[in-house]
């Protein structure tokens, strides 16, 4: 683990160079006179995320004489409903993360910038076609952008290897996707042998990307061309749900929702209870940390025969308050953040995410951690930002999590539950079109 953390300074080390080469002397978006123009950012994140985040700022802060910016972090609980009351309070940072969720709601109510012009002037560090286009989701109406795709997160399965070998399973699941064996019958019979030696085989968490991960696994389907919700009565859409239901209810899954308080998945990963964990590459600086942690990663499994099946892909963007003091100096923050540059030093050398910018690939394969870090990449190829159909909705993203969880948690009984998902996601969307 030293040789990572030597990697991880050396990198760091030549990102700063790098972005010292780029604009050693950039007083772009200063104030008038030379005086200093102060801005501030937010965002959620993990330890590991927010060291790196805070490393980035203070390199920005050295090379720009003119604008010093300030990283003000917001707890990932609760954070979409601090951010929506600083708005309504003017008290929120210039710039801001915003989740898939999220951002559509900030563009309706005008409280966020449409970014092109700033894209498409002389000498912005971002040009208008650097980013890959099919992951903008509801941050793009048509042409007009409002947020920028700090990167992404494709969704695979981490996975214990400790957990795996006390639980006296001898597969390794990497090598039975290469040989096209990682289907829900090999998943199951290893999260059922880890329940039996006493500790957790799978941990499903509460929101989109979780669950539509299994169904779009499946070749099922969440919403039709028209935008409806169809997932109660796609077939294999809801055979992939009764699949997480099935299981929940036998103990072999658990829904992060019915653990004690204060205990989560990645906890559990961590001191080797837990064997299955699906995430993005958000948990790589933590894990990468602990010694004696042994893990990887791996594609969902498919039940359909195809060796991999879209997954989502968890997409922030970065936005620029509408009321912001000084629109050019943020953006030159969130161009520099977000640009080649700004993700080669953000996600290098164990970074919490991949790349949305063509040409920096490689960073994910760094150092070989995991060790089967091409799947990343792999999955970014095939899966999906949050549909267009349940991000551009407001409140429709909440609402069908909240059923779902009534799902896991009640004895409200599969069909009548995946029915009230339905229903609320039903009456979301009609709502929001009447008010068109």
């Amino acid at each position: 683990m030293k040789g990572k953390m030597k990697l991880l300074a050396a990198s760091v080390l030549g990102a700063s160079l790098l972005l010292q080469a780029c604009s050693s002397s950039s007083t772009a978006g200063g104030g008038a006179g030379g005086e200093v123009v102060k801005i501030t950012w937010s965002t959620w994140g993990n330890p590991g995320e927010l060291t790196r985040f805070q490393e980035f700022t203070a390199e920005f802060n050295k090379r720009h004489k003119n604008i010093q910016a300030e990283l003000i972090p917001i707890p990932n609980d609760g954070y979409e409903q601090k951010i929506l009351t600083q708005l309504s309070g003017n008290t929120a940072p210039d710039v801001f993360y915003s989740g898939d969720g999220l951002v559509s709601q900030l563009i309706a109510n005008k409280s966020v910038v449409q970014l092109n012009s700033y894209m498409e002037q002389e000498g912005s560090a971002l040009g208008p076609n650097e980013l890959v286009d099919g992951l903008y989701g509801a941050a793009k109406l048509g042409s007009e952008i409002w947020g920028l795709t700090v990167d992404c997160n494709p969704m695979l399965l981490w996975y214990n290897k400790q957990v795996l070998l006390d639980a006296g399973i001898s597969e390794d699941p990497a090598t039975l996707y290469e040989q096209g064996q990682w289907n829900w019958d090999a998943f199951q019979a290893m999260t059922d042998k880890i329940q039996g030696a006493g500790k957790y085989g799978f941990v499903i968490d509460s929101w989109w990307a979780p669950y539509y991960s299994w169904v779009t696994s499946n070749g099922g389907s969440v919403y039709d061309k028209e935008g409806n919700f169809i997932l109660n009565t796609d077939a294999k859409g809801k055979e992939a749900i009764r699949f997480l239901y099935d299981n929940i209810k036998s103990g072999g899954f658990t829904f992060a929702g019915s653990l004690p308080k204060g205990q989560g998945g990645d906890a559990m990963f961590m001191s080797n209870q837990l064997g299955f964990l699906g995430a993005g590459r958000w948990m790589l600086p933590v894990f990468s940390k602990n010694d004696a942690l042994q893990y990887d990663v791996v594609p969902y499994p498919t039940n359909t025969g195809n060796k991999i099946e879209p997954a989502g892909i968890p997409t922030a963007y970065m936005v620029m308050n509408a009321n912001t003091k000084d629109r050019d100096a943020a953006w030159v923050f969130m161009s520099e953040f977000v640009n080649k540059e700004g993700q080669t030093f953000r996600l290098q050398g164990g970074g919490n995410a991949v790349p949305s910018i063509v040409g920096v690939d490689d960073l994910v394969l760094e150092g070989n951690d995991p060790a089967h870090a091409q799947y990343f990449l792999d999955a970014r190829e095939v899966g999906y930002a949050l549909w267009n159909e349940e991000a551009a909705v407001p409140g429709l993203a909440s609402e069908v999590q909240t059923k779902f969880e009534e799902l896991w948690l009640t004895d409200v009984g599969f069909d009548a539950g995946l029915d009230n998902v339905a229903a609320a996601a039903a009456k979301k969307i009609a709502e929001y079109r009447s008010s068109k």
